[in-house]
């Protein structure tokens, strides 16, 4: 009797979870499958590569008029992939293969300290997202040895509440704006050490700093923005290279150029942080 009442249970738990939850079949075949598929010695970058191709979509979160924990693996946007890739890999470690295990981590992963509250529990700056995923010891920011990591960054974030036309939620809701507003405030002044671009060279001390797999944070100067775009370090024999959803190439690419000419190509990239998944 006692097993049949933890069975039910746990039926209606995972009912529950699914109840806010937006996603296609599609989705979940897909994340079972690797969920299945995976060795257990899976590297993050083993998962990464089983996106390769998929379509760079932007605002896939954006697609409900009350948070929801979205799931959408047949589109992607850099900090979509991130998480995806992320949340397959914590659960991989962990052993943890089922549905509502992935659910579970995304969700730990997507909002402050793991719970779903409204839009503004989702972590939208990736510096506050690094924050709480280090603070849950989920991941490290890798901030040493210097040199490589000569540089600085000072945050000063605040151009989702000067800018909330562009966001769906804020649009529809002003009353979120100055919520968001007490979320730039409470970063706003945090200093980070970070690889300036010109440092990010094909060196023994590069590869010995940055791992196959860590995520790699592009640093920019855009007023109001700490970070530019998210990918995974994939070392090739000319240099590090990113993993990424590329809105260059429509789609989720190891970019041909290495990480050191991509960064040159854009004026307001200043260089990389590096987070390590533990």
């Amino acid at each position: 009797m006692r097993r049949y009442i933890i069975a039910i249970i746990g039926l209606m738990m995972s009912l529950a979870l699914s109840a806010q939850v937006t996603y296609t079949r599609a989705d979940s075949l897909t994340i079972c499958k690797l969920l299945k598929q995976a060795p257990q010695q899976a590297s993050t970058l083993w998962l990464a590569r089983q996106f390769h191709g998929i379509p760079y979509v932007a605002h896939t979160l954006e697609v409900n008029n009350q948070e929801q924990l979205v799931v959408n693996t047949r589109e992607l946007d850099c900090t979509t992939l991130v998480e995806t890739v992320t949340a397959l890999t914590l659960c991989v470690k962990q052993e943890k293969r089922q549905w509502t295990d992935y659910l579970d981590m995304l969700r730990t992963l997507r909002y402050r300290q793991g719970v779903l509250n409204g839009y503004t529990s989702r972590l939208h700056y990736f510096t506050d997202w690094i924050l709480d995923k280090q603070q849950m010891e989920f991941v490290e920011e890798i901030q040493q040895p210097n040199p490589p990591f000569t540089a600085v960054q000072r945050i000063d974030v605040d151009f989702m509440s000067q800018h909330p036309q562009y966001y769906k939620a804020l649009k529809a809701n002003p009353a979120l704006v100055p919520v968001i507003r007490q979320q730039e405030q409470a970063l706003t002044g945090k200093t980070f050490r970070y690889i300036p671009k010109h440092e990010v060279k094909n060196t023994k001390l590069m590869r010995q700093t940055i791992k196959d797999g860590d995520i790699i944070a592009i640093t920019c100067n855009k007023k109001g923005l700490e970070i530019a775009h998210l990918g995974f370090a994939v070392w090739q024999k000319d240099g590090l290279h990113l993993l990424n959803a590329s809105q260059l190439h429509h789609k989720v690419v190891t970019e041909p150029m290495t990480l050191r000419q991509y960064l040159q190509k854009h004026k307001t990239h200043t260089g990389i942080r590096i987070i390590r998944i533990k």
